[in-house]
């Protein structure tokens, strides 16, 4: 008898989303597997913003990531979702000053 060692494999599954992508309150309730009532209050709390004020709400891509990382946050961290505004707002800043930092030393990467 012969001692075979066995692999896994893992799968990985996820949606890339564009900034230019364009959802409606279900579409994005859907991609992101909470219900519409959780997305309103994340509305509420300018945590995400439709891309207009019609009746018939669209988001943009980059809502979906937002939404997603609140996600992360409450189930990982325990945070709630003021704490959750304040770390989205912490991250883009801190893209931002990443951003202007590699423009302005262009060798460098941070």
């Amino acid at each position: 008898m012969t001692d075979q060692s066995y692999k896994t494999r893992t799968v990985v599954t996820g949606y890339i989303v564009e900034e230019e992508v364009e959802f409606s309150l279900g579409d994005l309730s859907q991609a992101c597997r909470v219900n519409a009532e959780w997305l309103m209050t994340l509305v509420g709390e300018g945590i995400i913003e439709p891309l207009d004020s019609n009746a018939r709400w669209r988001f943009g891509g980059h809502c979906a990531r937002r939404v997603r990382t609140v996600q992360r946050l409450q189930q990982d961290l325990g945070v709630n979702l003021a704490g959750a505004a304040l770390a989205l707002d912490l991250l883009a800043e801190m893209a931002d000053l990443k951003s202007r930092l590699s423009v302005l030393e262009p060798g460098d990467q941070v």
